[in-house]
């Protein structure tokens, strides 16, 4: 232990020491041959955060240049199997973080891009021991150990030492490590871990060239995992899932003798702070909690996760945090609550609310009673105002879910989604971006738009000035990933809704790539829609109800077709008195460049006249090329679609069907759909320009 530290820091470090050295690994190549099992230099460390499951940098599973395969590439993982012995195991890298490292390297001895973690799936059942991670998104600057492989004595161990957290950048995406210490080079990749209250904050990442200290990253960034397909689970949600189960298993079996995790958290020295006692879970509350909330189906969604928090909390959750994706995100949501009634209290009411959620799937029989009868249970120790509260809470909870799903069962079959005409349930996310005149650099903001159920309510996620056109996807691809994850459901992935001036309408947003290969046009609906403040009419005026009859209409069908910028081929500008003839049905067609007249003439005539619903395209390569198969597949989708409603997914359908490369599809190449969807209203705001 280094000099100065405090009696408190010096007995957790001793008890804390055996258990993450434990789970604690040497990462190097992998065995096979004739080789000695766990032989040839070091890459770096590693440590278990689920039972199969090693968390590392991407920079250490990259050892051997740009060359090198990372997902998919097999590895040599040296472990404690107990009693002082080690054992040699395969592995295999299942993905890295970000996602881009597969194709775009850092230059050598240059900092890999953050958040530079590599998640790597063992090969073969072995029993090994498991560390504990923080559910804390934004960590406290106190005491913390790192661990890792080193060779001080000739030979690779597992070492530790201690510093302190000196800070965060990246948005909280690293942690700055104080120089007490030297990290050595085989530490990457090993954990951090916070001595107060005993928990994994982070992952080892890089030292200092000048001396001690270094950098590690948040684990919180695990969040960032790449998407789940629609109906899928995800990975994050299935490795968290076990890694809150194997600590439950561990906390509640009679057959070893060893010291758990929960065991050492209820040894450690006492915090000086505020929420003491009552007032806060004990170590094997937390561990419970967090076990029976693992046992439940996952979150529909982010949003629901942050509903829930908000509504135990008092207080909307910090909107900056990385989105929580699993059930016990939400209790790190929890810590340190506004008011006097403590973490244990919002914890409570928060699991209350889970036990009676409306899960996406029936949960194990008895797993939302048994939660409740924790809470219950737990409560007991508590003050009598808030074990009524619960109660109430909770008899709610049970009358409001079968409210749901009686409205459910009531509906046919076919409708069981959403009946036509209804509005889209849940948040979207919104990307809005805006010209500097004529110097081709852009301005931008994401932010998730609440819709229906908090009308007008905006979530900024983040926002960047002046950039170009060519800088927008990359610029933008750390921003949309955040808010797909805050807003896509089980079901289905999240709107994107674009809100550009209609001289925008061409930017290509839907080609762009955030996580995957896919386009984001074949990933999720992406449409358009005007800016705020563009002209709207004042509400109960009658050209907002002409706007709603038609916006109406069109959901009901079925959609019309109709050339706006066109007549056979030849280019036109429409005449308003013309268009405010069409039937309110009608969905306005444009087949040339949304940025020069007479589309862009034609757009805002469309948007003026009250149609919230219009349909263009970015022009083919060849300027020569007809748009009469266009104008003839575009006819025949509204036709099949039969009303207007399911136009976004549509288009989703056909972008997909042509990234498939369908030939049948690619008419719908560059297709665009503007959708003025009113119960999505934006709010009227400035975007800001930099200091004056």
């Amino acid at each position: 232990m280094q000099d100065g530290r405090t009696t408190g820091t010096a007995r957790a470090y001793e008890l804390l020491e055996p258990l993450v050295q434990a789970a604690t690994v040497r990462v190097h190549a992998a065995p096979g041959g004739y080789a000695p099992s766990g032989t040839g230099p070091t890459w770096g460390s590693g440590f278990f955060i689920a039972p199969g499951w090693v968390l590392t940098c991407a920079h250490v599973v990259g050892e051997g240049g740009a060359a090198v395969r990372l997902v998919g590439r097999e590895l040599g993982i040296t472990f404690s199997s107990g009693g002082g012995a080690t054992g040699t195991v395969t592995g295999r890298v299942e993905c890295v973080l970000p996602e881009r490292l597969e194709e775009r390297r850092p230059a050598r001895r240059a900092l890999w891009d953050l958040p530079d973690l590599a998640l790597v799936r063992v090969l073969a059942p072995i029993s090994h021991a498991c560390v504990r991670l923080t559910d804390r998104a934004r960590p406290r600057l106190d005491e913390v150990a790192y661990f890792g492989c080193t060779e001080d004595l000739g030979a690779p161990e597992i070492t530790g030492r201690t510093t302190r957290l000196r800070g965060t950048a990246a948005n909280g995406a690293a942690l700055r490590l104080g120089d007490d210490d030297e990290i050595e080079p085989g530490m990457s990749g090993g954990p951090v871990v916070d001595l107060a209250r005993g928990e994994v904050v982070g992952v080892v990442k890089a030292r200092r060239h000048s001396g001690g200290g270094g950098l590690a990253v948040s684990v919180i960034q695990l969040r960032t995992l790449p998407l789940a397909a629609t109906g899928q689970i995800g990975l994050y949600r299935r490795v968290i899932q076990a890694h809150d189960l194997y600590h439950y298993d561990q906390h509640l079996s009679d057959l070893g003798s060893r010291r758990t995790w929960t065991d050492v958290h209820d040894e450690l020295p006492a915090e000086d702070d505020p929420y003491e006692g009552r007032r806060r879970l004990t170590p094997a509350e937390r561990t419970t909690l967090c076990g029976l909330l693992a046992e439940l189906p996952p979150p529909r969604s982010s949003e629901a996760v942050r509903a829930l928090v908000e509504a135990a909390r008092g207080e909307e959750p910090d909107p900056v945090l990385p989105a929580p994706l699993s059930w016990r995100d939400g209790l790190g949501m929890l810590l340190d609550p506004p008011g006097a009634a403590g973490e244990a209290a919002a914890m409570l009411r928060y699991a209350t609310d889970v036990s009676v959620a409306d899960h996406r799937e029936p949960p194990s029989p008895g797993a939302d009673e048994e939660l409740w009868d924790w809470v219950r249970a737990t409560a007991e120790r508590l003050w009598r105002p808030l074990r009524r509260e619960l109660a109430e809470r909770h008899e709610r909870g049970l009358v409001e879910r079968e409210r749901r799903r009686r409205a459910r069962a009531g509906r046919p079959p076919a409708a069981q989604g959403r009946p036509a005409g209804e509005p889209r349930p849940g948040p979207s996310v919104l990307l809005e971006a805006w010209a500097h005149g004529w110097e081709n650099v852009y301005d931008w903001r994401v932010s998730v738009l609440a819709g229906p159920a908090h009308p007008g309510r905006l979530t900024p996620v983040d926002s960047g000035e002046r950039v170009t056109a060519a800088g927008l996807p990359e610029a933008l691809r750390a921003p949309l990933a955040e808010a797909f994850r805050r807003c896509d459901t089980h079901d289905a992935a999240a709107v994107l809704e674009v809100a550009v001036a209609p001289e925008l309408f061409g930017l290509p947003v839907d080609t762009w790539t955030v996580t995957g290969r896919a386009p984001l046009g074949v990933q999720r609906p992406v449409v358009l829609r005007h800016p705020a403040g563009s002209g709207e009419p004042p509400p109960g005026s009658e050209a907002a109800h002409r706007r709603a009859d038609r916006w109406a209409r069109v959901q009901a069908g079925p959609p019309l077709d109709e050339r706006a910028d066109c007549a056979r081929g030849r280019p036109r500008i429409p005449d308003p008195a013309w268009l405010d003839a069409l039937p309110d049905n009608t969905v306005p067609v444009h087949c040339r460049a949304a940025d020069q007249e007479p589309t862009l003439g034609s757009l805002q005539a469309v948007h003026d006249a009250g149609y919230g619903v219009a349909v263009g395209r970015r022009p083919p390569a060849d300027p020569a090329a007809p748009c009469a198969p266009f104008h003839r597949g575009l006819r025949e989708e509204l036709t099949e679609a039969g009303h207007g409603d399911r136009l976004p997914e549509r288009l989703q359908a056909l972008r997909a069907r042509a990234h498939g490369a369908d030939p049948d599809a690619y008419w719908a190449d560059g297709m665009t759909l503007v959708w003025e969807d009113p119960a999505r209203a934006l709010p009227e705001d400035e975007p800001l320009h930099g200091d004056l």
